[in-house]
């Protein structure tokens, strides 16, 4: 009877343990709450009342902030479970009320079938992305994209980075053959600083390429801690970069949390299982 006690009380601690690893959910499954939506200008061949227009049907202004008249982000049934629709007809942003810091975050995405206009061609990628970090408002200085880190998700090209405005280090070497050069990450390589600006280059191509065949689901892992950050796909580390900066004021300066945007960049996409918890370091599984 003591043994059967004893078993029934490590199973109660085991399954305590499991319950409470830090995880809780950044999406409800129900709605938008905490959360916001910003709108670019759509294409011309979208058609919102009330935007105004040139004379050669371009769209003058953005849709912006909260205004949703196309159901670009929209919540789904798929595969039997709620999931976030991005129709990705218009270039914009989800984001995050909640500003993170020192987490470890994940989610799972599918890609949809559509796409559209300016990327609606057979042979133009699937596109969204995971911005973190970031540190501009909705449509500051004109961007489309707030200023930011990006993990890219992109058909083939996910767990990429590119520094949005802002530049931060991975250890990387030149493609051969490739000019000017692509750059791929290394974990034996050297230092490279990478910064989307005129002059620069602002991105570095994961590696290895561990996405899912289109239709299936993936799991997409951020872990960020002070000025670490790994980015995960399915279980492998695709990346590893250091010393994130803003590089918006009169000096470069350390960033190290913000909110995270999911984009609406031209396809169709479905996020589901966004969850977060934080951290005071890496999880062995992904510690170099």
């Amino acid at each position: 009877m003591r043994l059967l006690v004893t078993l029934s009380v490590l199973l109660g601690l085991s399954s305590v343990a499991m319950a409470d690893e830090g995880w809780r959910p950044l999406w409800n499954g129900r709605d938008f709450s905490g959360w916001s939506t910003w709108l670019q200008r759509p294409e011309p061949s979208s058609t919102v009342p009330g935007l105004a227009r040139a004379a050669d049907g371009k769209y003058l202004e953005p849709i912006g902030a909260n205004r949703d008249p196309l159901h670009v982000f929209t919540i789904a049934e798929v595969d039997g479970r709620a999931a976030i629709r991005i129709s990705g007809e218009v270039f914009g942003e989800l984001r995050t009320a909640r500003s993170l810091q020192d987490y470890h975050l994940r989610l799972q995405f599918r890609w949809g079938e559509k796409k559209w206009p300016p990327r609606h061609k057979p042979e133009t990628r699937r596109d969204s992305g995971l911005l973190y970090h970031v540190h501009t408002a909705p449509g500051a200085e004109g961007r489309t994209w707030a200023r930011s880190i990006e993990l890219q998700i992109q058909e083939h090209d996910v767990g990429d980075l590119w520094a949005v405005g802002s530049r931060i280090a991975v250890r990387a070497k030149p493609q051969p053959g490739t000019e000017p050069p692509r750059w791929i990450y290394d974990p034996a390589g050297e230092w490279k600083v990478f910064s989307q600006v005129p002059g620069a280059e602002g991105r570095c191509v994961k590696q290895p390429d561990n996405e899912k065949p289109f239709g299936e689901w993936n799991t997409v892992e951020l872990i960020c801690l002070g000025e670490d950050t790994v980015h995960v796909v399915n279980g492998k580390v695709v990346m590893r970069l250091h010393g994130p900066q803003r590089i918006d004021g009169p000096a470069p300066a350390p960033v190290t949390g913000g909110p995270i945007i999911l984009q609406s960049e031209g396809a169709e996409i479905f996020y589901r299982d966004i969850e977060v918890r934080p951290i005071t370091s890496i999880p062995p599984e992904f510690s170099e």
